[in-house]
């Protein structure tokens, strides 16, 4: 379009030349006018739109309060498939390989029961899946989305037995939760975000440190309780952790108390030691309520993946273990763990963690996980 330009120019410079110079001015100074006339117009403009959009806003952000609860389970479910996603990524890319243009035979049901063993889902529920799959699709054509699909329903199915909240009966108060697990499972992080959790309800809440060897241990449920603005029991280091947990929950019914978690060591490579002092704990505090601890909850770390199990059956025969808590799993590539848990133990699973934040911690649900698990929207 450079000719259209050139001679665009040239017959603007012809009409200049017949034009007076005055008249020129005059045109120059009308052409001016009408372009600050433009801007403020222009500027007038921007203006009204921004009120509008402004106000827009405040409506979006009325929207946004009214809708919160939504959005905050999507955003726990965009945070659940991202922390599953090391387990999701090995499961779908493995079924990818797997399910190319080939029928369902024994060679592709042995290629993925094997790859569900390496995520930790273990061989007995791997080969239960890999077996009603082969009930209902055998010897057909099969893509990997329907395999996917197929796995998550019956995950969720298995799950759903073992899924359930932690139920607190605020009738019997204080109630006593133990939290018990090995070091480094997150347990005094877990009792910091549900003490938090709960004092969020309105709910007087009380922690007690009797992981009395640990000076870490202590310090971090202290900050955990200052920013839950809850009740904080700590003693000397080394002192007797069934005495503090006596005069915690004392305390605790003095001042009208809703819930104490009481934290606890968890050596063990002290194992003998450690199932004493467990023991002392338990039964010093029902001298005071012969129904406590009302709950008695394990952490267990995601990431080591089937020795999980081992943990659990060495806190079995230390306490009455009422339900898991599994924590860690953002950094896991074994999120399959929690299927060979519910199948050999049963346990109910009232939450897990995918993350270091309060809100990273949730309730266990069943459908969200085993979607997630096998890389699906919600």
């Amino acid at each position: 379009m450079a000719w259209l330009t050139r001679i665009k120019n040239s017959l603007l410079s012809k009409i200049r030349k017949k034009i007076p110079k005055k008249d020129l001015e005059s045109v120059e100074k009308t052409r001016q006018e009408k372009k600050i006339k433009k801007i403020e117009t222009n500027k007038e403009e921007i203006l009204k739109t921004n009120k509008i959009e402004r106000e827009d806003h405040k409506e979006e952000e009325k929207k946004v309060e009214l809708t919160q609860e939504p959005i905050k389970n999507k955003s726990w479910f965009q945070k659940l498939r991202s922390g599953l996603f090391k387990s999701s990524e090995k499961i779908s890319q493995g079924v990818k390989k797997i399910f190319v243009n080939k029928k369902l035979d024994i060679q592709t049901l042995n290629d993925l029961e094997e790859l569900l063993i390496m995520a930790d889902i273990g061989p007995t529920v791997a080969e239960k899946l890999t077996a009603e799959l082969a009930n209902e699709k055998f010897d057909t054509n099969i893509k990997p989305e329907e395999v996917k699909n197929f796995l998550a329903k019956k995950i969720e199915e298995k799950l759903e037995e073992v899924a359930k909240p932690l139920v607190l009966d605020y009738i019997q108060k204080p109630i006593v939760v133990l939290v018990v697990g090995v070091n480094g499972t997150g347990k005094t992080t877990t009792i910091g975000k549900l003490a938090h959790q709960y004092s969020s309800k309105e709910k007087k809440i009380m922690i007690a440190a009797c992981d009395t060897f640990r000076a870490a241990a202590v310090e971090q449920l202290q900050i955990w309780s200052e920013r839950s603005s809850t009740e904080f029991i700590k003693g000397s280091q080394g002192c007797d952790p069934a005495g503090l947990a006596y005069e915690a929950l004392e305390k605790a019914k003095s001042g009208n108390v809703d819930v104490l978690f009481i934290d606890t060591a968890g050596r063990v490579q002290n194992r003998t030691e450690l199932m004493e002092e467990l023991a002392k704990i338990i039964r010093v505090i029902r001298k005071l309520d012969p129904e406590s601890p009302h709950h008695c909850l394990l952490t267990l770390d995601a990431t080591t993946g089937q020795n999980a199990l081992n943990q659990v059956e060495i806190f079995k025969e230390m306490a009455e273990i009422s339900g898991l808590i599994v924590t860690k799993l953002d950094g896991s590539a074994k999120g399959g763990i929690l299927l060979s848990l519910a199948d050999k133990f049963g346990l109910p699973v009232h939450a897990i963690g995918v993350g270091e934040k309060i809100e990273d911690l949730q309730s266990f649900e069943a459908q969200e996980f085993a979607r997630s698990l096998m890389g699906l929207e919600n």
